[in-house]
């Protein structure tokens, strides 16, 4: 059977101030029509360099092929050399025979057109189909792809969908030409888990009705599990390992393979310390890699509890309630809520750290930025370590934030880029006259940094200069400069690959064992808040749906939703 796309001794090179970066080397494979073929690979191993090399989207300068062909077989079973024909032959295949799915819909779709116009705009450049034509096919593929009122979110624009609506409109756009391959570069990072779930059922289903070739990108090998059926497997820009998932997940070769296997928190006990990348690749310089594994197992098991004790409550909450006017009257009444936290009660005890977690919309993150008074509440009472937050004044609420930090999801638009990262920290500890002077504030800061295992000389650098792992420590650094009591970690580990994931659930273990603070970890991935959290709440539609220990409710669920949360889990991950 010939391959639908053959990629043979490919080489990459990124040429910069005379400076020559190789991001691909020498790589080849093949995808097959009908087949889905997982790219698998952490940030900077090549993964979309090569999905954009077949697109041809990168541009020349600063990239040049150094060697290497990329051959695609045309519908009308003509195979052409992808790196050597002219743009005019480029347009007619982009969309029409290779269409792309990116990582974020948001930046992929344009803000200013609907959601229809946009997936017009496709069918018209590349079929000869009247508007009415269009507009009709557009709704059908709306409706193919499951997306609710069809005919309503063709009118809609972008920012009035939720994510996985938006990553649907993206699908639909792609299949618009039924093209012969696929390419879908990570298009679930950062979905809840039952979105995620709905999208690679869908992206499986439309694959089989088309019998397309898949190139699916991911660094999540729990996803490649649900829906691949061929797995490449990339490392610093080289294929490491490629076979079957089986083959992969039951027998894999590589050291760096058995890494990302080994990195998920669903297949460790509560705070067992993860390996990671970097404890793989030392090992293998030493041992052989039947014994890897054991060591790392021995070596790196902590499985202290660090659960409070269960006296006084250190964060409480009375019927709290955060309501967002939806409807207004004439006269700016407001006529409907939406009741984004409703009625919501709980405690959390001093060292303990708090789960919280649910769908998108179910109102986590509003009651996380409500115990900041960043929201303000419209009613209910709120209390940390016995003090009511909501009776005090916002000139003093100022202060109480010295103790209660927060960490947010994005590390980058967390950071100001226009500030190096030694300011970013100690602006904080400046504005609490914390210390005394820019000099032992700086000292304080190269503390901090080392602390969260980056080194002195990072102080004068930007933030644009670190890989999102990287940055994410910054954002830990800057949060303890306070030295506070409390932290709220919001979905901070959710987009990053799976062994910077293991690295910062490490480091936040570590420095809460180290310093003893109070925190809650807000995400949607239950493996996830399983392994670091000592209790779960699970929030649904802005009420507390179930809350339990940890374990009880990852193995035990009782209600509806936290089991179609768990079941929405890739199966790899929990094995």
């Amino acid at each position: 059977m010939q391959p639908l796309l053959q990629i043979k001794n490919l080489q990459v090179d990124f040429i910069a101030d005379g400076n020559i970066t190789s991001a691909v080397k020498n790589i080849s494979l093949d995808v097959y029509r009908g087949k889905i073929t997982a790219i698998v690979g952490e940030s900077g191993s090549g993964k979309s360099v090569t999905s954009l090399s077949v697109m041809q989207l990168i541009p020349s300068p600063p990239v040049k092929y150094s060697s290497g062909e990329i051959l695609f077989t045309k519908k009308n079973n003509e195979t052409i050399d992808l790196l050597k024909i002219d743009t005019a032959a480029l347009q007619q295949i982009r969309g029409n025979e290779i269409a792309m799915i990116f990582q974020e819909p948001m930046t992929s779709l344009n803000p200013v057109y609907t959601c229809g116009n946009q997936v017009m705009e496709v069918i018209q450049l590349h079929q000869s189909v009247t508007k009415k034509e269009a507009i009709q096919k557009t709704i059908q593929l709306f409706e193919k792809v499951k997306l609710p009122d069809p005919a309503g979110i063709f009118n809609r624009y972008p920012h009035q969908l939720s994510g996985g609506q938006k990553q649907r409109v993206m699908i639909a756009m792609a299949m618009s030409c039924e093209p012969s391959l696929l390419i879908a570069d990570e298009p679930t990072t950062a979905l809840d888990v039952t979105v995620q779930k709905t999208i690679l059922n869908l992206l499986k289903e439309l694959q089989q009705q088309e019998n397309m070739g898949v190139i699916f990108i991911t660094h999540d090998l729990g996803v490649v599990a649900e829906i691949a059926d061929e797995v490449i497997v990339l490392y610093q820009g080289e294929v490491v390992e490629k076979g079957s998932v089986e083959a992969i997940f039951k027998q894999p070769q590589h050291w760096y393979t058995k890494a990302l296997l080994a990195c998920r928190p669903g297949l460790h006990k509560k705070r067992e310390r993860l390996p990671t990348v970097a404890d793989f690749n030392l090992l293998v310089s030493e041992n052989t890699p039947a014994v890897i594994s054991r060591e790392l197992s021995s070596s790196h098991n902590d499985n202290q509890q660090l659960s409070g004790k269960k006296n006084i409550p250190f964060i409480k909450t009375d019927n709290l309630n955060v309501w967002f006017p939806s409807r207004k009257s004439f006269l700016g009444k407001p006529l409907d809520y939406v009741k984004a936290v409703n009625n919501v009660s709980f405690e959390i005890y001093k060292g303990e750290t708090l789960g919280l977690v649910g769908e998108s919309g179910c109102g986590k993150t509003t009651l996380g930025r409500t115990l900041l008074r960043l929201i303000e509440p419209t009613s209910g009472r709120l209390f940390f370590d016995g003090t009511d937050l909501l009776s005090i004044a916002k000139e003093d609420m100022r202060v109480m934030r010295r103790e209660i930090q927060i960490i947010f999801q994005d590390p980058y638009s967390s950071l100001n880029p226009r500030l190096t990262i030694g300011s970013a920290i100690t602006e904080p500890m400046q504005v609490h006259s914390i210390l005394n002077g820019s000099k032992q504030r700086k000292e304080k800061a190269i503390e901090l940094l080392e602390k969260v295992n980056l080194k002195a000389d990072h102080f004068n650098r930007y933030p644009h200069e670190f890989s999102g792992g990287q940055r994410q420590r910054i954002c830990i650094a800057r949060a303890l400069a306070l030295n506070p009591s409390f932290i709220i970690c919001d979905e901070s580990v959710s987009a990053l690959d799976v062994s910077v994931q293991a690295q910062v659930l490490n480091l936040l273990n570590d420095l809460k064992k180290e310093m003893g603070f109070t925190s809650i970890f807000i995400s949607h991935d239950l493996s996830v808040v399983r392994y670091i959290s000592d209790r779960i709440i699970v929030m649904n539609k802005g009420i507390i749906e179930e809350e339990g220990n940890a374990d009880d409710i990852y193995n035990h669920p009782k209600k509806e939703y936290t089991q179609r949360l768990i079941a929405s889990i890739p199966k790899a991950i929990m094995t």
